[in-house]
């Protein structure tokens, strides 16, 4: 997203124009109704995760990280871990070994104030990208989000509280996009995850810390997750530097709420079908709304502002509405 490029440039991560594809802003699709906003300023970028993968790897290894490929972490130890079971000392244990986080575990640190989880399964389709715009179709129980990756590459993902549903099952609920696939071929077999709005009471204990989603994580349809991990490393490495976890998990905190809130408006549509009609029906009808509120997702409108310009008049619309 565009609240990203900050944090990404201050890292010093280079992303291949060649091998993405900017996106303008996001658009909604479902109950007969379609409404878009673009970004406030800035594009979005997608690409497909191996390349985003390299672009990590060559800047650890231009910083000096020595990439220990096919070693195995057993566990921790009070000065360090074990590696391929020996012991190694380290000041600090930095765990960003994803949601089912080993390290999470080892430290204790698996107390949740909060979470849920749904499931989310994903292919790629070989065919010229139709639009700029990052495309999120609502239907009953689940959503398709569709994001060009490159110039001849799109990725189709679904997002389900149900476990056993797959795309396959779940396009003929998006006639619209249906028909758009019908007939494309795809360019990667279909795969799935697990994502998760987790909220931890703590990321850190003694010497070892966390980042990313074994930190804890928000549901993958706000499309923050690498945002919130990019913004993470910069507040953990301030920290590290001056010795002080307790700063990174305040600050940890901080960076949490504005993608925890739209999680939580997103997730109610989901959830309340009359609710997600009627204000599908009133973003389509003032569409203007919709722009505030993408401008508060990634950060460019304050809360106060989108109470004013954005959850007040979407309030009247849907009153007023038939």
């Amino acid at each position: 997203m565009p609240d990203s490029f900050g944090a990404v440039h201050r890292l010093g991560i280079r992303l291949d124009t060649e091998q993405s594809f900017a996106f303008r802003g996001i658009r909604f699709l479902g109950e007969g109704a379609s409404v878009e906003a673009n970004f406030p300023s800035g594009s979005g970028i997608a690409m497909r995760r191996p390349c985003l993968h390299q672009a990590l790897i060559d800047r650890a290894n231009e910083a000096g990280v020595s990439l220990l490929w096919g070693s195995r972490v057993v566990g921790l130890t009070a000065g360090g871990a074990v590696l391929d079971g020996h012991g190694i000392q380290c000041r600090w244990v930095v765990g960003a070994d994803g949601q089912n986080s080993r390290v999470r575990r080892w430290a204790g640190l698996n107390g949740a104030r909060h979470q849920s989880f749904r499931f989310g399964f994903r292919r790629h389709y070989r065919t010229p990208p139709w639009t700029d715009y990052m495309e999120i179709y609502w239907g009953s129980g689940s959503q398709i989000y569709v994001t060009p990756v490159n110039r001849g590459e799109v990725c189709v993902a679904l997002i389900t509280r149900d476990a056993h549903l797959r795309l396959e099952h779940a396009l003929p609920q998006f006639p619209d996009l249906s028909r758009r696939l019908n007939g494309v071929p795809a360019s990667t077999t279909e795969r799935g995850a697990v994502t998760a709005s987790r909220s931890l009471r703590r990321v850190f204990r003694g010497q070892t810390v966390l980042i990313g989603d074994a930190s804890g994580s928000v549901d993958a349809i706000t499309g923050e997750g690498l945002s919130l991990s990019f913004h993470q490393a910069i507040a953990l490495a301030d920290a590290l530097a001056a010795g002080d976890l307790a700063a990174y998990q305040t600050e940890h905190r901080r960076l949490a709420q504005r993608p925890n809130l739209m999680a939580k408006l997103m997730l109610s549509l989901d959830r309340l079908p009359r609710l997600r009609r009627r204000v599908l029906r009133a973003l389509a009808s003032d569409p203007e709304i919709f722009a505030n509120m993408l401008g508060m997702h990634v950060g460019v409108v304050s809360p106060g502002d989108f109470l004013m310009h954005g959850m007040l008049p979407l309030g009247r619309h849907m009153l007023t509405a038939s």
